[in-house]
């Protein structure tokens, strides 16, 4: 089978360009002899998993004392509610690596939720009232207080339910060696720092067109809790009087029941150059949006929200995949890409596996990394209004319904079998996991895994969690609660390497430390301190 993926890359037409595929084929074979030079990325994940109590309601407690100040700790912080953890993990130089720190951090945390679980899928809870989803509390710096405002503004905006849906974001940055080599290969003659923009915005493109594939095989939010949405949906039918669900969906959590909402539809920052999604971004940011306005801003002498804007702040662009500046950065993220550039991507369209503890697999990390290879080496033309219209289309349809027995699916301006699209692409990228195999790193395998469940959809996650509950008689919560609970009596059980315990809990004490400096460091009032922040240029 792996003879068959490899070479069939030379005969099929390159999935994101019609007619001749040259350019990806040369870079493969340059690429053949250079190997070394991808193998070395850094890689990082961003989990966001809810914390619940013993019988599985959102937890109304404080995010603990004990895992340190949400604000400062630079591993385990909280998205947008109190009650919403998210771990994250430095940059590592294998997909090992990453998931054994996330792995630590999940052992580090058990040991200090007391009776408290994390729910390991990414649709909610039990959920009672929108006042009964704590916003996450920052204290009372000025980022602190800032951070706070912002997710008041996104319930006020979006609602608070759909806030409480968790996911996985997948960072990713070639090694820095690659690039003047590429750029060399490539007869470019800019900066390698407008070089490396320009290709990363090549593979934003490319990632657009292909995302549906990751939502196909990664996609495990099929069902959802009546709390979650009581009054149901076109799209859902009951399973048990517990449960909605659409029977053929992959991951309503990125459909329009999630982040692919009414509101967010309307918006369209395009990538075709870093210029151009600047400058959509710094549209969004600053135009103000009748609807958000009658809102209110400051109400009663409160913060609804940071600003009438269409967006708020350049994170509430709900997208599949966002290039991001360096870290190190001291600007905000439009300032920062503008002028260091785009370092890495970030990609959003991962859903909690819960049947894995940590949430994910490395073979989903794998197939990622060779997906997003073969993304910048594929040619990428611009993408115009009427294929992001496809893009759009494709990528709903996939969520609600990829796995309905025969789905075709917009392509290329035909409807073509989703089956026949996804084995396209996967056998050119088999040829970037050939490339990326080293050291007993499967990931060809992670791409044989991937053509299977194309054949077969109950081999996908989405289907596997249906088929869980149904073999257990379950309601989906019922299920996950149990789940939550033997997760959580693997870590507590987990045996965590003294030095990383140590680690961890240095970190904890500095977190609070460095909270603390900083509600004395600056003096600005918060007003002062918002308007200097959305003034700088």
């Amino acid at each position: 089978m792996r003879a068959d993926l490899v070479e069939s890359v030379t005969v099929s037409s390159t999935h994101f360009v019609s007619g001749p595929h040259s350019s990806l084929t040369a870079r493969l074979e340059w690429l053949r002899d250079r190997a070394a030079l991808v193998r070395r990325g850094l890689r990082g994940v961003e989990k966001e998993s809810l914390r619940v109590t013993a019988d599985g309601h959102l937890s109304q407690l404080p995010h603990p004392r004990s895992l340190g100040a949400a604000l400062t700790h630079p591993y385990i912080t909280t998205d947008y509610s109190e009650a919403l953890p998210e771990l994250v993990t430095p940059p590592q130089h294998s997909t090992w690596e990453t998931l054994q720190f996330l792995c630590d951090v999940h052992a580090f945390i058990h040991r200090r939720l007391g009776s408290e679980l994390l729910w390991p899928a990414s649709m909610p809870c039990t959920l009672g009232s929108a006042d009964e989803i704590p916003i996450a509390y920052y204290g009372p710096s000025n980022v602190g207080r800032m951070k706070t405002v912002y997710r008041r503004g996104l319930g006020h905006r979006y609602g608070r339910a759909m806030q409480a849906i968790a996911g996985v974001h997948f960072n990713y940055s070639l090694p820095q060696e690659f690039w003047p080599e590429y750029r060399e290969r490539e007869q470019r003659r800019e900066s390698l720092t407008d070089f490396r923009s320009v290709e990363l915005m090549g593979l934003v493109r490319n990632y657009r067109r292909c995302a549906w594939l990751v939502t196909y095989l990664f996609g495990a939010s099929p069902v959802l809790s009546k709390s979650f949405r009581p009054e149901g949906h076109e799209l859902l039918t009951e399973l048990d009087p517990d449960t909605w669900h659409a029977p053929f969906a992959t991951s309503l959590r990125m459909s329009d029941l999630g982040y692919r909402n009414k509101s967010q539809g309307r918006l369209s920052i395009r990538a075709n150059s870093l210029a151009e999604y600047a400058a959509g971004m710094r549209a969004a940011v600053t135009t103000e949006d009748p609807r958000y306005a009658a809102i209110g801003v400051v109400v009663d002498g409160d913060y609804r929200q940071l600003n009438a804007n269409i967006l708020q702040i350049e994170n509430e662009y709900y997208s599949t995949i966002r290039p991001k500046p360096s870290k190190a950065s001291p600007h905000r993220p439009l300032l920062a890409l503008e002028r260091g550039g785009v370092e890495y991507v970030e990609v959003r369209t991962l859903d909690l596996n819960c049947a894995d503890p940590v949430g994910m697999s490395q073979n989903e990390l794998r197939l990622l990394e060779a997906l997003l290879i073969h993304c910048l080496l594929a040619d990428s033309p611009p993408i115009s209004s009427a294929e992001q219209a496809e893009i759009d289309s494709r990528d709903l349809t996939v969520a609600r319904e990829g796995r309905r027995p025969g789905l075709k699916i917009a392509h290329a301006g035909q409807q073509r079998p989703l089956a026949e699209c996804g084995a396209e692409l996967l056998r050119e990228v088999a040829v970037v996991a050939e490339l990326l195999d080293a050291d007993g790193a499967d990931y060809l395998g992670a791409v044989e895994l991937a053509t299977v469940a194309l054949r077969e959809p109950e081999r996908t996650p989405s289907a596997a969690l249906l088929a869980a509950l149904s073999r257990e008689q379950a309601s989906f919560f019922e299920y996950t609660l149990k789940l939550a609970e033997s997760h959580a009596a693997y870590f507590r059980d987990l045996a965590l390497a003294p030095e990383r315990e140590e680690s961890l809990a240095a970190t904890v004490s500095r977190s609070i430390e460095e909270a603390e400096a900083l509600i004395h460091k600056d003096p600005r009032s918060f007003e002062t301190y918002l308007r200097d922040y959305f003034t700088a240029v």
